[in-house]
């Protein structure tokens, strides 16, 4: 069983992607084979240089002629183009992936999860940092009941790309297009994080009280003497309650200086602790009942988590590795036509928290979901 893919997007996300299928018979061989079919995209020129780039076949300028041709869809564009489509697809009963945040408005994500509920095929929203095997491991422990009850969930995505005032705008700028800042772009991860690792642990996120800041008001528009407005968030912080009591602080900021891409987890339990960060990903920082101290775990063990796919104990992946697992784990589920998660229900019930968040932003108080 071969998979036509066609794949919306080609730049930053594109790339990603199409790496990871490349790698997906070498690595990953009862992966479903795939075929790069068809590169979408406005921009004529660029696209047959990307479609060159990442093998694809064929290239396409109006996704409405490709939806129904494909065995599955990717919806790679920025955020206010992720509805439309991926509604068509599903429609067309074509299997669908779509980048985070699953849609810039909540009202649009849960148009997009009512299609996906109708719709008879997979449909997979792309959070691939559950895909990290450290994070994989974690969930293990908290499952297995090594921390014991849930008291602290503490979750950090902090860049820096956006500290010179001058850097210049980009649709992740614009409200319209990109929905919110740092909140939906780096702030839907950790979210989706919190609900993932402690869903069965601690239950869903019942409240929030939420901030958010823009720091820098307006920035140039690349290639010309103008400037345009910025119209979302450059940073967030909230706190949110659990189920079961547990309590939690969230934060994100494109702003932070000296910061590239630093997502940190940090829970604790009655029993004992974990600590994750991004930027060092193969490691995991565990502390059991009975340790004086935290104890650094390399997670390069054949039998952790999508280990034995790779290298030898020691010789750690990368994050490009994540996309593999992710693009595994979507194409065997559209393979088995078995529904994937993450999905778009698990994309809506994160939207529902940012738009709390906001909600919570805008009104002073905070907000239940």
């Amino acid at each position: 069983m071969t998979l036509d893919i066609g794949m919306l997007g080609y730049r930053f996300m594109g790339k990603a992607h199409a790496n990871a299928l490349d790698r997906l018979p070498m690595f990953f061989p009862e992966a479903p084979a795939v075929n790069k079919d068809v590169l979408v995209g406005r921009d004529e020129d660029a696209l047959a240089d990307a479609a060159d780039q990442f093998g694809f076949d064929r290239t396409a300028t109006d996704w409405r002629a490709i939806v129904d041709e494909v065995d599955v869809f990717y919806n790679l564009g920025p955020n206010h183009v992720h509805a439309e489509p991926s509604i068509a697809a599903l429609e067309a009963g074509t299997p669908t992936f779509c980048e985070k945040p699953l849609a810039p408005t909540l009202d649009t994500a849960e148009e997009m999860a009512e299609a996906a509920a109708d719709a008879d095929v997979p449909a997979g929203a792309a959070f691939n940092y559950r895909f990290v095997p450290a994070i994989q491991y974690a969930k293990g422990l908290i499952d297995d009941g090594v921390l014991g009850e849930i008291h602290h969930f503490r979750g950090q995505y902090l860049q820096d790309w956006l500290v010179d005032p001058e850097a210049p705008w980009s649709w992740r700028n614009d409200e319209e297009m990109a929905g919110s800042g740092a909140l939906g772009d780096l702030g839907s991860h950790t979210v989706d994080l919190a609900r993932f690792l402690l869903g069965d642990a601690a239950g869903e996120i019942t409240d929030v009280s939420g901030h958010l800041r823009t720091f820098t008001e307006e920035r140039p528009v690349e290639g010309s003497d103008e400037t345009r407005p910025v119209t979302v968030d450059d940073a967030y912080s909230a706190q949110i309650a659990f189920e079961n009591g547990a309590m939690g602080t969230l934060e994100a900021s494109r702003v932070a200086n000296g910061h590239k891409n630093a997502h940190t987890i940090e829970i604790e339990g009655s029993k004992g602790a974990i600590k994750f960060d991004l930027e060092r990903l193969n490691e995991l920082q565990v502390l059991t009942e009975g340790d004086r101290g935290f104890q650094q775990v390399l997670i390069t063990d054949e039998d952790d988590p999508y280990v034995d796919h790779w290298w030898p104990p020691g010789h750690v992946i990368g994050w490009e590795h994540t996309f593999v697992h992710e693009n595994y784990e979507f194409l065997s589920a559209v393979a088995d036509g078995r529904q994937q998660e993450p999905s778009f229900a698990d994309g809506l019930a994160a939207q529902r928290v940012l738009d709390a968040i906001e909600q919570s932003d805008d009104r002073g108080e905070w907000v239940s979901l």
